[in-house]
This record gives C-alpha cells, structure tokens and sequence, in this order.
C-alpha cells in the first residue's frame, strides 16, 4: 500500500512476451487448470446479465449510407472480452482486437489483438500487452486441458482440420499431455499453410516421426485418437460447418473443437460424451443470439444449447471441464468411449494466462514501464 498517486504500467510487445514464456505451453497448460478451477467453484466475473458473456462484439450492417464504414467482410467484427479472475490470480482485464479475414491479403493476421491487465480493486493498469500469441496460446491450451483428462493414455494419432496459428497452439498442447503421440494428419486449404505447418512441426516436436496430409474431413478423423477442428470460415448456415460423422470416429477418440464444426445424428447421440469449457458461457450465447444459435455461433457447444432447446438433449447430458478438473465428476470412463468438447474461448483465460506473463516480466525486468501520470488532473 501506499499514498503515491503516480500510477505506472508495463507494456509488452510480442517480443517481450516472447522472452516472458508466451510460448510455454505446458505452463500455460497449467494456468488453463487452474483458471477452470476457480471458474467451477464461481471466483470469477465475466460480461453479461449472467456474467457470463464472451463479450461485446461491433458488428457491420451490409449496407451502408457512410461510405467510410468498414464492410462485414467474413470474420469482420471488433470486439471487447474483459473480465475478472480470483484466487492466485486476482486481476481484470479486456482483451480488444479487430478481425477480418482480409487481413491475410495484407499479410497481416485474421485478429490483431491488444490486451489490458488492471489492478483488481483500483481498475489502474498494470500492462498492457500485444495479445496475439496470448490468445493463441490460451485457446490452445484448453484442447490440452481436456486431453490430460479426457484423451486415452496411449492416445499415438493426431487428426487437425486446419495447420494454421489455432491448429499449431491445439497440436502444441495435446503433445504436451500426451508423450505418446508420433503421428499427425493435417487438412489445410493451401501449399503454403501446410508447408508452414509442416516445417514448424518437425522443427519444434522431433517425436512426430510420421506427418499426413490428407484431402477430407474423414480421413482426418478416421483412426485419430486425438481430433480437432480449427479452421475459419464464414458463419449462418450451420449445414456448411465441417462435419463429424460417427462412421468416422474411432473408439476411444477424444475430439476438442474450438472452431467451426458440425455433427451427424449419430454423433450427437447420448452414448457419446458430451463437454463444456463452461456451460454458463453457452448458455449467455443462447440468450443473446437468434435461434437457432448455431447458425450465428459456429462452436459445437452451441448446437448443444440448440438441441437442448429442442429437447434432443437433457442438461444432465453435458459436462463441465472445471467438475472434472475439480475430481467431482469422472475423467475417462473407459478406454473405448467417445467423447467431444467444445472450446469457446473466455476472457478469463486472456486473464489468467496475461497475469502470469505479467508477473514474470516484472521478475526478469521484461518490458517497458509507462507512466499514466503523477498525479490526476480529475481526482
């Protein structure tokens, strides 16, 4: 404590982050573990009536009388994701970024996004950091999270929809948490995704002796262990989605989707497992959206919302990841059944991850330190 008005901040290019372990996925890993804790037992605040929202997105009508207003390109949406996070952690936070698939022309990524770490009590900040790899790295961690629980053991065989920064962060964390992995089929949509893929794979992670790319969704599900989906596309009609048929699924599979993604009746069966990041989180989409929901919110999740609101489907039907992190509820059951999880992407996660590179750039002097002001000049 003190009484100094002075308020200073840290901030944190993609370099700095670099150097203060952005890219440690099993870290990361672990923060995504601890994160799902406090969120199954309520220490934290996100958006929303319900608190919580994934957060407030603009979006662009497709016509326009201001000739200067941006067009609703696919993916073209800006958005604030901010939220609170108790336990060790303690902090708020927003990410903010701006998104348009465009971007790719420029050589520029879909999202460029910035994010906002706060003190807690005060709401000062105290970084503000370039949130690109932050998100990345966190999106893919949750796959990770739900494979140490939920994947087989022996789990050998990867199959990705998608080798780009999503597919990359996705395939980093189910190699973390599951050693035994040394083959990865990968469906891109051109030679110069896939090629990139490809040289960082086997640059990073040497055990994957065994690399496939293959020309449908079939056969990158057919014998995978370990299945996800992680492209982009353009959302409103659910039937375009990739898909996932049952005849595809091999016994013990364990598929996380954090993308677009469909399923066929038999997947959607109750003899197949299904799991929630957090079951609040969907249901504040399927509030907020026009139904059915899935067709404005690719997440296989929200089709689960969709299904319950048809009665296909019996909330005691889902699953939350934080009971099962929590050892209130089972893990893997079994070696043969099937079980999917859907991966929505929190702000907590952008909390919880940013908090932790936070503190260690202040250990390892990582940064460079900003001053709001001395004192206010509206106190």
């Amino acid at each position: 404590m003190t009484d100094s008005t002075r308020i200073d901040f840290l901030y944190l290019s993609e370099q700095d982050m670099i150097r203060a372990g952005v890219t440690d996925m099993p870290a990361c890993i672990a923060s995504m573990e601890e994160m799902f804790a406090l969120l199954y037992h309520g220490d934290y605040r996100m958006a929303g009536p319900n608190n919580d929202s994934h957060g407030a997105m603009v979006t662009f009508p497709e016509n326009s009388p201001f000739p200067t207003m941006p067009k609703p390109t696919a993916d073209r949406r800006m958005m604030a994701m901010p939220a609170y996070l108790g336990g060790n952690f303690g902090t708020a936070g927003v990410k903010w970024y701006g998104s348009n698939i465009a971007n790719r022309e420029k050589g520029l990524p879909r999202s460029i996004l910035m994010f906002t770490l706060n003190d807690a009590d005060t709401g000062a900040p105290l970084a503000h950091m370039s949130a690109n790899l932050l998100s990345a790295y966190r999106t893919g961690a949750i796959p990770g999270v739900g494979a140490k629980y939920l994947a087989r053991r022996d789990a050998r065989v990867i199959g990705l929809l998608g080798p780009g920064v999503m597919g990359k962060t996705t395939v980093a964390a189910f190699l973390s948490v599951c050693p035994n992995v040394d083959t990865v089929k990968v469906k891109g949509r051109g030679v110069a995704s896939l090629d990139a893929f490809i040289t960082w794979l086997t640059h990073t992670y040497p055990q994957v002796t065994t690399i496939q790319i293959v020309d449908t969704l079939e056969e990158v599900v057919r014998d995978s262990d370990l299945v996800a989906y992680c492209s982009s596309g353009e959302t409103g009609d659910a039937a375009t989605y990739p898909i996932v048929k049952r005849e595809w699924v091999k016994a013990g599979a364990f598929l996380a989707m954090p993308a677009l993604c469909a399923l066929d009746e038999g997947m959607e069966q109750t003899d197949v497992r299904k799991v929630l990041d957090n079951t609040g989180l969907y249901n504040a989409w399927f509030e907020e959206v026009p139904k059915p929901a899935h067709n404005t919110i690719p997440i296989i999740g929200v089709r689960f919302m969709d299904m319950l609101a048809e009665g296909a489907l019996t909330a005691d039907q889902l699953e939350d990841i934080g009971q099962i992190i929590a050892g209130e509820a089972p893990g893997r059951k079994n070696d043969d059944e099937i079980i999917i999880m859907s991966v929505g992407g929190m702000p907590v996660e952008d909390v919880a991850w940013g908090t932790v590179l936070y503190r260690n750039a202040l250990q390892r002097n990582i940064g460079v330190k900003l001053n709001l002001w001395e004192t206010p000049e509206l106190a």
